[in-house]
């Protein structure tokens, strides 16, 4: 089968020849089972889904997650041999499991776009086969099949139009134009044409909302445009979000660390002359301290919590790693039709009496001049566009320049309904894309009729030779015409859709209603300019994006000089920005487009596959994209970008699918309020990770001094899993709800090719766990001294050690919460944080105290004089870490 460009360069008789079928008779049904078995069904065709067990399988492919296995393993034969049994492990794998559980839910956005794509096609259409006309199901239609549509139908397949009678397709979902797209049956001379620009095809999926014609089926299922979109969606890889990536890195460098100390750790005690099972046993006491057990889980939840707020703040997030990856967002391309702009026509100038006036100046004066008034009467009585009311409100239905005219006359009190009821219309000749105008006649009075006419403004001058002045009718001369083009010119230069309007006085109406009878001798009475406008809370959202690092993009179907004028507008276009088309996108190769991409703030009239080819330029400099959008034109690029974040009202079901967070208000600004939320979040998990690690290095410390200096081992595998997974993971959970910082959009967006241990965050949680591993042995060694009983001075030591290790960790945690910033500052803000904490020192007592669990834990109990040494270690970490902050800040504060 021929390509589509070959199509709309070829007359309706050569598609019809070529496809061998009859322009009046169609197919007959048995060609038509013949190419049905050779073409299948007019359906997508559905990606291979994996099943629930690959899915649940698919999550433990991380290196982390590996690790923690393999030390559940190791953890529970350990305990076997010990006689200890398998709690340790049990815990370990709980983590595991649970997490693998979240992520299946979140592995079938493709096989869900794929569904929404089909909802959105015709189940049944009318065709001619065998020179009649009847209606089937949408999936057996064929290439060749002739389809008979009307305003209100869906198109089925991909087709060429043969008869197109006042024709217009709502294309807005595939192209990105906000207007219909009017139809011809003539052939394109020239290749390359842009989507938007093929108006002798229709596509599958759209909408016809005006006129009736026939097309020649030309594609069906996966070879139509919707189709392509849908192969895609499922061509295109899942993206590993930035924190995904780290944590994976994380993983390994913590698990080879792990492997390298225990190996370390073994052969020392072994030379020393401890048993092998000891020593064993130790080392599998250091991984279990090395690997922070609790990090996915609490990463998986704060990102949850951070799902929840989001949806207060109306974006519904889809996939939870995309939570995170909001704040490393350093690119947003916008889609311009219903994401920057309203999605509706809305008239913006008027121009009469030789003067074009804004709409905003003239609603403050409340006044209307008469020639003004007979525009918009003109505008409103030559127009097909229904207006209702219902309890007060208005609602308009038809072609959207058509209601944008209605609405305008609302604004000024002129009703559509009562100007009809009071001047009924005689008669009509309806729009034509040819002559590009469209007349009605209406009942003045008793004794004349009144012609209306609006339209293109070349061709209603031509038909004009009197004009509307001050009220008063007067000959029209060059210098008016003159005048009038120069406005019109002015107008379209700002992006506006012009239309011009005529009026008439006539005592019958002629025999033959032709616009040889009615169209002639009109009276010009002005013209008005309409565009799609933009949100009013856009521009400050675009401000907002600029303050915080992150580069506005427009990516549009719509044409290059309304896309300027907009993003001229909202701030997204500065000087020396670029501007470029589909074509020369299509025209760039992906070097040069990766090389020029960051100069580039607007493209216009481009596909699909352009879109696509744009993410993925930023995205190979390095740069994380977020991408907006409605239309079904938007879903491949939603997918392939970092973050897809699709229009919740006005969007269709391909585009939310596809996304990985819907904007349930449609508006830009919340995806900019969205990145603000990121960015808290992200500062927030990695108070978390420098809390865990913190933590874990201060156990390290404990257990690879105690080792090299061939002590008696301070902490038991079950110490190091109680506080790894219980005690310390309702603070780190906590941090999750910290507040913002002040500066949050202030400063670059996150680096995402940043590692997580960069050199000083590494240096900063070394530093921290070496003091929480100094102060734990303190308290082991204060133990060992302060004990009589010497059988009992271990268990004594232990629990000393175990308490301090623990307590350390939780009046650390407020350390954590600013770099700079006293940890007596907003003490009180964060009252979750304070609630883990009493919860976590809670359990913390309960061990140390309840004495069938010393048993359990190989503890024992302490004397009042040892609780004094505990409650003193623990504290300690706050006025040293105050003290070192102190002198941080004189030290950058300038003499």
């Amino acid at each position: 089968m021929l390509q589509q460009k070959h199509y709309y360069n070829q007359t309706g008789e050569a598609v019809a020849d070529e496809l061998r079928t009859s322009l009046s008779k169609g197919l007959t049904d048995t060609e038509a089972k013949a190419r049905l078995a050779t073409f299948g069904y007019n359906e997508f065709q559905k990606k291979k889904s994996k099943s629930l067990f690959a899915k649940f399988l698919m999550q433990f492919e991380s290196f982390m997650i590996i690790i923690l296995i393999v030390a559940a393993v190791v953890s529970g034969i350990t305990g076997y041999i010990q006689g200890e049994g398998f709690t340790d492990a049990l815990i370990i794998l709980l983590i595991v499991v649970v997490n693998a559980i979240i992520g299946v839910m979140q592995e079938d956005r493709a096989e869900r776009s794929l569904e929404a794509l089909e909802k959105m096609a015709a189940p049944q259409c009318k065709v001619i086969r065998d020179g009649n006309v009847k209606t089937i199901e949408s999936r057996e239609l064929v290439p060749g099949d002739i389809v008979v549509l009307d305003t209100g139908d869906s198109i089925p397949a991909d087709l060429r139009w043969i008869e197109a009678v006042n024709l217009k397709i709502q294309e807005a979902t595939l192209t990105g134009e906000s207007l219909p797209s009017e139809k011809t049956t003539t052939a394109i001379a020239y290749a390359d044409v842009p989507l938007g620009d093929r108006n002798n095809l229709g596509f599958s999926s759209t909408n016809v909302v005006y006129g009736r014609g026939k097309g020649i089926v030309i594609s069906t299922g996966m070879n139509t445009e919707v189709g392509k979109i849908a192969a895609m969606i499922q061509a295109t890889p899942d993206q590993q979000t930035p924190l995904q990536h780290k944590l994976d890195v994380l993983g390994k460098y913590l698990g080879i660390g792990a492997l390298i100390i225990c190996v370390l750790i073994f052969a020392v005690g072994v030379l020393h002359g401890v048993s092998w099972l000891s020593m064993f046993m130790i080392a599998v006491s250091l991984a279990a301290a090395a690997i922070p057990e609790g990090l996915p889980a609490v990463s998986t939840i704060v990102l949850s919590i951070g799902v929840q707020r989001l949806a207060k703040r109306n974006a519904i997030v889809r996939t939870l790693p995309s939570v995170e990856t909001l704040g490393s967002t350093t690119v947003i391309c916008s889609d311009k039709t219903g994401t920057l702009t309203q999605n509706k026509m809305t008239v913006v100038k008027m121009f009469t009496n030789g003067k074009a006036e804004d709409l905003d100046e003239i609603l403050k004066t409340a006044t209307l001049s008469d020639d003004q008034k007979q525009l918009i009467r003109a505008a409103i009585l030559a127009n097909d566009a229904k207006l209702s009311e219902e309890n007060g409100l208005y609602t308009t239905t038809g072609d959207p320049t058509e209601t944008a005219l209605i609405d305008w006359g609302i604004q000024f009190g002129f009703n559509k309904n009562e100007l009809e009821s009071e001047h009924r219309r005689v008669a009509e000749i309806p729009f034509d894309s040819e002559r590009k105008l469209m007349t009605t006649v209406h009942q003045l009075d008793d004794n004349y009729l009144a012609v209306y006419t609006k339209g293109g403004l070349d061709e209603l001058l031509a038909c004009c030779t009197k004009i509307w002045e001050n009220g008063q009718v007067r000959a029209l001369t060059e210098e008016d015409k003159q005048l009038i083009r120069e406005s019109n010119k002015q107008l379209a230069e700002n992006a506006l859709r012009v239309l011009a309007m005529a009026c008439n006085r006539i005592e019958t109406l002629p025999a033959s209603v032709e616009t040889w009878t009615l169209e002639k001798e009109l009276v010009f009475v002005g013209m008005v300019g309409m565009i799609d406008p933009p949100r009013p809370e856009v521009r400050m959202a675009v401000l907002k994006c600029r303050e915080a690092g992150i580069k506005p993009v427009m990516i549009t179907g719509d044409h290059l000089i309304t896309a300027v004028a907009i993003a001229k507008s909202l701030g997204i276009m500065h000087d020396g920005d670029l501007a470029i088309t589909g074509t020369d996108v299509e025209n760039k190769t992906d070097d040069e487009l990766r090389e020029q991409v960051h100069h580039i703030s607007v493209y216009a009239r481009v596909s699909p596959e352009h879109k696509v080819r744009i993410v993925k330029a930023f995205q190979s400099n390095g740069e994380v994209v977020a991408m907006t959008g409605d239309g079904v034109n938007d879903a491949p690029a939603l997918k392939l970008a970092d973050i897809g974040a699709a229009m919740g009202i006005v969007g269709t079901d391909v585009s939310k699918e596809a996304a990985d967070i819907v904007l349930t208000d449609d508006n830009f600004s919340t995806i900019v309020s969205s990145v603000e939320e990121g960015r808290r979040i992200y500062d927030n998990i990695m108070k978390a990770i420098e809390f865990l690690l913190s933590s874990n290095v201060g156990e390290i410390i404990v257990l690879f001094t105690a080792v090299m200096a061939n002590w008696a081992t301070p902490l038991l595998p079950i110490h190091i899993l109680w506080i790894n997974l219980v005690t310390d993971s309702l603070p780190a959970l906590a941090l999750s709800v910290d507040p913002a910082a002040s500066d949050v959009m202030k400063r670059k967006p996150i680096n995402s090719k940043k590692p997580i241990l960069s050199k000083s965050f590494s240096t900063l949680i070394g530093l921290q766990g070496i003091m929480i591993g100094l102060l734990s042995l303190t308290a082991f060694q204060i133990g060992l001294h302060t004990t009589p009983d010497s059988a009992n001075a271990l268990d004594v030591a232990r629990a000393m050690c175990f308490a301090v290790l623990a307590f350390t960790q939780l009046s650390h945690v407020f350390n954590v919460r600013s770099h700079s910033h006293s940890a007596f500052r907003g003490f009180f803000n964060n009252k979750m944080l304070l609630g883990a904490i009493a919860v976590s020192a809670g359990l913390m007592l309960i061990v140390l105290e309840v004495p069938f669990l010393h048993d359990l834990f190989h503890i024992a109990h302490l004397t009042m004089m040892q609780w004094v040494w505990v409650v003193v270690l623990s504290i300690a970490p706050i006025p040293i870490v105050e003290i070192v902050k102190g002198v941080a800040r004189s030290a950058s504060t300038p003499s």
